[in-house]
């Protein structure tokens, strides 16, 4: 049997060895980390999403250099950097652009880790991870909203702030701590401020290097879904692996190149979008004594937006109906004493709703939308992990899914009337429906028998 040596770096590399795993890291995480070899373009985001961090952290801190988180001051800052800073207003549109494309490519890529299951075992803790730095960017997105001190800034800050107020006993005074004033003011701008430029990020940034060091651990999924590590050579290393650089740190800057050419077209011509990325109310000064004639987050909360304002008191009698019937059909499936907990639950929540207004409610289904992809591994009870291998009908239900969240997210940026609303209770109703129906259906329907070996073709 042969034996291996290490050989020891010399010189500067060999004196930091000594000292810090530097080498070591190196090739545990980049250059001896085996990848699957057949990962094709939604294998890109993940990558491009960590790029992006690095221009908000970047940008961010070149704007505080100018900015001064003072209610008199604030939008004058903005201005000031906007006209007076050299490249003032590039570094402004690249980290309010970034902001946006932040959500673009961890949006797809939460829907490639949906399609493959990449949050099957053994990855429901790379999957957590994932999904808790959902929660921080939209924290870290909202705190940041209200920094312009804009007209949509400040009564977007003050809408969602007095959500908080709805939850029963402890609203009222959460909403308080949350505003540091009984309105939107300087206080609350300090706040904000200080969870938007140091607390978020340093949490963010934890959460990221957990989700990546929980990935390098158990191994990156890929289109087919399995293991490549269930199939080694004699030296240990997988057959339907390859080393991530120089492999795939090429084939990232493709994906890079393409997207930057998209970023910059972005910030050149169309920083605005439309007014999705920058609203047209937020070039005007916060007036807390001029209410803007519609109020609406920005494009990537919209969806859940949609759910809140759903959620009215016909729509309550709705959820009451439904959260009765599963409960009931709980009880039906109940065989034992210890399975009574659901349907006791399921009578709980009906009592809760019947006695609080729709509001709470509203807020409980937009939290629920985001804290039910916590749940996704445990929720799929497909015995196949990727989309490629399921029914033609589970294909079908993915695409429905897609297209009520597209409509939810379009619905949150008009104006209310009762048609979107009914078409929003509806796309409501189908996002719950899809997770919550998962047990059942996903075991339903005949799987194709996915390959021993992944498959891959060389271009």
């Amino acid at each position: 049997m042969a034996i291996e040596h290490e050989v020891e770096a010399t010189g500067l590399v060999g004196w930091i060895d000594r000292r810090f795993p530097m080498t070591s890291t190196w090739k545990k995480h980049v250059s001896e980390y085996y990848a699957p070899k057949n990962f094709n373009f939604w294998y890109f985001f993940g990558s491009l999403a960590l790029l992006v961090l690095v221009n908000q952290i970047v940008t961010g801190i070149f704007l505080t250099m100018n900015y001064k988180p003072d209610a008199t001051l604030a939008f004058s800052s903005v201005e000031y950097i906007m006209r007076e800073v050299p490249w003032g207003w590039l570094i402004r549109y690249m980290h309010s652009t970034g902001a946006s494309m932040f959500f673009v490519v961890v949006y797809l890529h939460m829907f490639r880790g949906l399609m493959y299951g990449s949050y099957r075992k053994p990855r429901e803790l790379v999957w957590i991870f994932g999904c808790a730095i959902f929660l921080c960017l939209m924290a870290e997105a909202f705190f940041g909203y209200l920094l312009p001190w804009g007209q949509m800034s400040f009564w977007g800050a003050q809408v969602i702030v007095n959500l908080f107020s709805a939850i029963p006993f402890i609203g009222p005074d959460l909403s308080l701590w949350i505003r540091g004033d009984y309105v939107v003011s300087d206080v609350t701008l300090n706040r904000f401020f200080a969870f938007h430029v140091i607390a978020i990020p340093l949490v963010l940034i934890g959460l990221v290097v957990a989700h990546l060091v929980a990935l390098h651990e158990v191994g990156s999924n890929n289109p087919d879904g399995i293991e490549i590590k269930a199939k080694k050579d004699p030296d240990g290393i997988p057959l339907d692996g390859i080393p991530f650089h120089p492999y795939y740190s090429v084939h990232d800057f493709m994906g890079v190149t393409v997207f930057l050419i998209i970023f910059a077209a972005i910030i050149f011509f169309a920083p605005e979008m439309g007014g999705y990325f920058l609203e047209a109310n937020n070039f005007i000064p916060a007036n807390p004594l001029q209410t803007p004639q519609e109020i609406a987050p920005v494009w990537y909360f919209t969806a859940f937006y949609a759910m809140l304002r759903a959620t009215t008191d016909p729509f309550k009698i709705v959820l009451m109906i439904i959260v009765a019937l599963l409960g009931l059909f709980a009880l039906v499936r109940a065989r034992g004493k210890w399975k009574l907990g659901l349907p006791v639950l399921a009578v709980l929540v009906v009592l809760a709703m019947a006695f609080t207004e729709s509001k709470f409610w509203g807020v409980v289904v937009m939290g629920g939308a985001v804290i039910s992809l916590f749940f996704l591994p445990w929720l799929d009870r497909s015995p196949v992990k990727s989309i490629r291998y399921r029914p033609f009908f589970h294909k079908v239900f993915y695409g429905i899914f897609v297209l009520a969240f597209l409509t939810l997210g379009f619905l949150g940026t008009k104006p209310p009337s009762p048609a979107s609303t009914l078409i929003a209770q509806i796309c409501a109703l189908i996002y719950f429906a899809f997770f919550l129906g998962m047990p059942v259906w996903t075991r339903l329907g005949t799987f194709k028998q996915p390959p021993e070996r992944v498959r891959f073709k060389p271009h």
